[in-house]
This record gives C-alpha cells, sequence and structure tokens, in this order.
C-alpha cells in the first residue's frame, strides 16, 4: 500500500505549494521511492481547458490530452516522468462522476448525498492512482488554502483516509509569514491561524513549511511548534530564492525528506540528489546571459506582469539556458503597442532571441504579426508557439507570397486567403457548441524531414508533440508557401497537417504548431528550445 502526503495552503494562495509539493516529490524519488502526485482544484470547472490565463494562469496539457492546472506541469518537471488524466481532479469532476455513478444505480437506490459520496469519491480517485502507477507515495496537493468553503470536502476525504490508514498519512501545511514594512518583523500569527482552520477540519498537519522572504530564525520556529503543535525539527524554513529548482536543496538542509520517512517508519532505500545539485551550481553560477523577448498577450493584468500564463515557455526558455550555463533574462512584449506605434518595433534588435507562445483572439494579433516580418527580416533567431506557427504563415503568405489579405479564419471568417483554417471536424463540434476538451489536444506523432534545423535539433525522423488548438495551416496553400522558401519540416502522418515550418534563408526561424514547452525539463531541456538558445546566443546584440 502507499502513503499518503497531502500538502495544503495557509494565509494566502501563490505561496509556492506546487512547487513544495513537487520538490518533496523530487527529494522522495531521490531517495529510491516510486512517487506520483495529485492535483486537486476546488473549481467547479470540470478541467481547466475553458479558463482565462489571465486569472488561473498557463493551462497544461499531458500525454492524453488532459488539460489542467500549470502544478502539474511543476510535478512532471521535478519528477521528470509523464503524467495523465488520473492526477488532476477538480469539484466539478467528482461531482460529475458521483452524479454519472448514481444515474448506473451503482449505489444500489441509496441516498446519494454530499457527506460521504463526495469525500469517498475522492479518496476513489487517488485509489485509482496508486493502482495504476504502483507508486510507494502518492503526494496530494489541495488548491487554495484552508478555511474556504471550496476545499472543506477535499479536507474531510483526507481525514477519512486518515481514519482509515493511521500510519499512512502525512499532512504538510505550506504556510506565508509576513514580514510587515513598518514593523519589520517577522509574524506567525497569520500561520497559527491557518493550522486553527485546519484543527478546525479535523486535521492536524504534521509538517509546517514556512514561507517567508527570509530564512526563521530559531525564536519563529520555536514559536510556530509552541502554538501549532509540531515539533521545531518539522517546521521547515523555505525563504525566497532565486530559482525553484533550489528548492529540494533547501528543503533538504532541514532534513526535510527523512523527516517524513521517520513520521511513516520508512528508511531511505539510497540518498542522491546530485545532479540536483549539479544544476543548481549552473544556475547560480552562469558563464554569461542571453537575453530572450516573448511577445505575447496573456501577462498584463492591471499595473502587475502575470508570468504564470507562459510558465512553460519560462522554464523550457530557463531549461535550455542552464544546459549551456547560461543566465536567461526574459523581457516581455506587449504587441499592441507595436500596433500604437510601429517605429517601436526596432527595440527587437536589443534581444538574441524573440519568441511568440500560444494563445486565442485576435487581441495584438497585429503586433505579433511585426515582430515576426522583423524577425525575419532582421535574421534575428525566432520561435513561434502554436498561435506563433500560425500567424508566421500569415505575415510570409502577405509579406512574401503576395496574398495581401491572407489571414485565420479565427480572426476573420470569410478572408481571401484563409491560409490557417480549422478543420472540418472542429467546425462541427463549434456549431453544437462543444468547447470544453474538444480541441486537438495531447500527443500526436510528427514525420521530421531530414536535413533541417529541426532534424538536427531532435536528432531522430519521428517525434511525438503535445498539442492544444483547433486551427491548422491550410494544405491548399502549402505549394504557394513552399515556392517562396518556406519548408514544411514537420508533418502529422496520420492527417498530413502540417507541424513544424522553417525558413530556408534565416539562421533560425522555427514555428511549431504544437507545444513543445510542456515537454521540458531542467534535467533535459527540449531539442527546439535548446537549439534556439544555442543560435540565439551567438547573435550579438545592442548593449542598451
Amino acid at each position: 500500500m502507499a502513503k499518503y502526503i497531502f500538502i495544503t495552503g495557509g494565509v494566502m494562495s501563490g505561496i509556492g505549494k506546487g512547487v513544495a509539493t513537487a520538490s518533496i516529490g523530487r527529494i522522495l524519488k531521490s531517495k529510491g521511492f516510486k512517487v506520483n502526485a495529485i492535483k486537486i482544484d476546488p473549481y467547479i470547472n470540470v478541467d481547466a481547458g475553458t479558463m482565462n490565463p489571465l486569472e488561473h494562469g498557463e493551462i497544461f496539457v499531458t500525454d492524453d490530452g488532459m488539460e489542467c492546472d500549470q502544478d502539474v506541469g511543476n510535478y512532471e518537471r521535478f519528477l521528470d516522468q509523464d503524467l495523465t488524466n488520473d492526477n488532476y481532479l477538480t469539484t466539478g469532476r467528482v461531482y460529475q462522476r458521483v452524479i454519472q455513478k448514481e444515474r448506473n444505480l451503482e449505489y444500489q437506490g441509496k441516498c446519494v448525498e454530499v457527506v460521504p459520496h463526495i469525500p469517498n469519491e475522492v479518496i476513489s480517485q487517488i485509489k485509482k492512482l496508486e493502482r495504476k502507477t504502483k507508486a510507494d507515495f502518492i503526494l496530494i496537493e489541495i488548491g487554495g488554502t484552508v478555511g474556504e468553503y471550496q476545499n472543506m470536502l477535499f479536507l474531510e476525504a483526507a481525514r477519512i483516509l486518515k481514519l482509515q490508514h493511521p500510519n499512512d498519512v502525512v499532512f504538510i501545511l505550506v504556510s506565508y509569514l509576513p514580514v510587515p514594512k513598518m514593523i519589520g518583523e517577522m509574524k506567525t500569527k497569520p500561520t497559527q491561524y491557518a493550522v486553527r482552520s485546519l484543527n478546525m477540519a479535523g486535521i492536524q498537519p504534521d509538517i509546517i513549511i514556512a514561507r517567508a522572504p527570509t530564512p526563521l530564525d530559531a525564536i519563529r520556529k520555536k514559536k510556530i511548534s509552541i502554538f501549532c503543535n509540531v515539533t521545531e525539527k518539522d517546521v521547515i524554513s523555505a525563504p525566497d530564492i532565486k530559482s525553484i529548482y533550489e528548492i529540494p536543496i533547501n528543503f533538504e538542509k532541514d532534513n526535510l525528506g527523512n523527516q517524513i520517512l521517520k513520521k511513516l517508519k520508512m528508511r531511505a532505500k539510497k540518498s542522491n540528489l546530485n545532479d540536483w545539485r549539479k544544476l543548481v551550481k549552473k544556475i547560480k553560477f552562469p558563464k554569461r546571459e542571453v537575453k530572450i523577448a516573448i511577445a505575447g498577450k496573456y501577462f498584463k493584468t492591471g499595473d502587475f506582469t502575470l508570468m504564470d500564463s507562459y510558465i512553460s515557455v519560462i522554464e523550457a526558455i530557463k531549461h535550455a539556458s542552464y544546459y549551456f550555463s547560461l543566465e536567461p533574462r526574459i523581457f516581455w512584449l506587449d504587441t499592441e503597442e507595436y500596433e500604437k506605434n510601429p517605429k517601436k518595433i526596432k527595440e527587437l534588435k536589443n534581444f538574441n532571441g524573440v519568441i511568440i507562445p500560444g494563445g486565442f483572439g485576435s487581441r495584438g494579433v497585429e503586433g505579433k504579426i511585426k515582430v515576426i516580418e522583423f524577425c525575419r527580416k532582421q535574421k534575428i533567431p525566432f520561435l513561434g508557439l502554436c498561435l506563433g506557427m500560425q500567424l508566421s504563415v500569415v505575415e510570409f503568405a502577405r509579406n512574401v507570397c503576395g496574398l495581401r489579405k491572407a489571414n485565420s479564419t479565427e480572426f476573420l471568417p470569410n478572408c481571401q486567403y484563409p491560409v490557417i483554417d480549422i478543420i472540418s471536424e472542429q467546425k462541427k463540434l463549434l456549431k453544437k457548441k462543444k468547447y470544453g476538451g474538444t480541441m486537438r489536444l495531447g500527443t500526436y506523432p510528427c514525420k521530421i524531414k531530414p536535413k533541417t534545423l529541426s532534424f538536427k535539433a531532435y536528432a531522430r525522423s519521428f517525434v511525438s508533440e503535445r498539442h492544444r488548438h483547433r486551427y491548422e495551416l491550410n494544405n491548399a496553400f502549402r505549394k504557394v508557401l513552399e515556392s517562396k522558401g518556406m519548408v514544411m519540416v514537420g508533418i502529422n502522418p496520420e492527417k498530413d497537417l502540417v507541424e513544424i515550418i522553417e525558413l530556408k534563408t534565416h539562421p533560425f526561424f522555427i514555428a511549431t504548431q504544437f507545444h513543445p514547452e510542456y515537454k521540458s525539463r531542467p534535467l533535459k531541456p527540449h531539442p527546439l528550445f535548446r537549439e534556439f538558445i544555442k543560435k540565439s546566443v551567438s547573435r550579438v546584440v545592442s548593449s542598451e
């Protein structure tokens, strides 16, 4: 039987519960155990696919097409393993399954109630993951913070599981300790209240991970110990750090892995975080920097920049940069600015490379097309992802092939030259207003043309990559695009759809219909990102 570790959050959201969970998984894996993880979100949404990235952050996609929370991406990156549909739960999904069982008479005529049937279904899904993966440890992260109504049923499931298996369950609370500027002292009271909220749900945390701007001192550890009913050894300091990949190393300074094993009466089979320590050393001592611009649309929220919308792209840039012992400096470009002030586009000369990531809707699209045109003409290393590829095709069709009114039917349904169009099966779904979970999702094969940049990067002819889109390059325009120098490098052999394009006369211009960022790992950077960074850092840019 597996051991279960529940990770909850206290005081406020966004304090790093997901990367804490992923780091715990990495530590346990380094000690010789088989680890898996599940994220539980308190949303009524069945999955994350219909959520706005500006509000929720990035929508991550697994191999089997599950649209889920970005924390599942963190689990994959830290554990270095592919997760599935079974690694994600929402309130909506749990209720959907319970209602379906009731309709199928699986409750044998009983009155189906919120308690115990909803918590029991949560436990059932956790045990289903255990059976499928045969993991030694199942990490269960409960989204949001303790004390919220939305989380009560998940906490109830955790309480029941602890009651059923008292020696196999550990509770970890990740809580924030603020240092008010006007006071200058780290405060433990919010964490005390978070623990009491957890106590009200019938749960006592075994370990408290104390997030704070600085490391905890002995006084704060003692205070948390006394008022939160844990030993001082079980208060783990988690200060702000430069890179999330330092977290497992920092946790081990406070002996977190062994504290968990001790509570579950287990012994490490081995202990080896050497590969992770080498990675952290590269991050801390880079040889030089590389300046990468991301021209997107899901990052401006009021006066703040929401980087979570593109977290997989950011991490993929970092992975590839660390591979070459480089420090990545990432700059955010609002492409709507180039629509208002076209002369500003010249600032692109200041960057080593430019990326246009995925997205939906027409806002900022013409600005992105200007970015692509500038990168093409100025020979700036360019990587287009999903929408980035589609707009690369539109720009090339307009400015190289002479099809001035070329566009995507996503933005102009009746355009004269629909070089990007929706495939027939997607048209049928949209007519029926079937939006959730109906895009081209998950892994599809791609055959790569020899003697191309992409072939050099992958070093093989067939790859599998993850998708999340409805629109495709219109095959009716392939010949005219190819005749002017666009190379259809990657093709999906099942439906003859273009997956990768390159430009013959450009040092590095690659755009993909799929999302390579989803499969990048800190110790295994994605080949396309690796080659993009390699080519980018060799470009001399302005020192401004």
